[in-house]
């Protein structure tokens, strides 16, 4: 027999989706009758409702004038739709690894190398290495701003070592 788990759903997980999809049929419904009794206002009577409704969040009346040009095509979608053009970020999980790849290459690398390389901002790479990686420049050399049990791990047994060795020469001359 494989070994491979049996998928397992309990009631609360289908009485959560059952709701969500009861909610999310109620909203589109209370969408589209909302728009219906705004179908044949002007949109300054539209504008007058939501500032009453909304007071200081209500959106400005170029905002409503372009939310009935979009109802009265029939697109009553409530998220923005995807915009051509260049993506507002190049925080990609493989730019990330990418820029990593080159630190560890070389750790005197400047940030203006690293964004000639890869075509990106300086700017995207410096947010890159300082947020996402969480290094920074000490001594002219990228390092992690914090160690992770390893390397701490790693560093105490160094500083052992390097004490005991010490720790023995100061033996040895002391005898002299």
């Amino acid at each position: 027999m494989p070994n491979c788990k049996p998928f397992l759903v309990t009631e609360a997980e289908r009485k959560h989706v059952r709701r969500r999809a009861r909610f999310q049929q109620h909203r589109e419904a209370s969408y589209h009758n909302f728009f219906s009794f705004l179908q044949g206002k002007a949109p300054k009577e539209i504008r007058a409702i939501l500032t009453e409704t909304l007071g200081e969040h209500a959106p400005s009346y170029a905002t409503a004038k372009n939310w009935m040009v979009q109802f009265k095509r029939g697109d009553f979608s409530t998220c923005d739709a995807p915009r051509p053009g260049r993506t507002k970020t190049v925080t990609t999980p493989e730019i990330i690894v990418k820029i990593h790849d080159i630190i560890l290459e070389d750790r005197r690398i400047s940030v203006k190398s690293i964004a000639e390389q890869l075509g990106i901002s300086r700017e995207g790479v410096r947010s890159i290495i300082h947020e996402d990686l969480d290094m920074r420049k000490l001594s002219a050399k990228w390092v992690p701003k914090c160690l992770d049990g390893d390397q701490k791990r790693q560093r105490c047994q160094s500083s052992e070592q390097i004490l005991n060795f010490f720790g023995a020469i100061q033996v040895i001359s002391c005898r002299d």
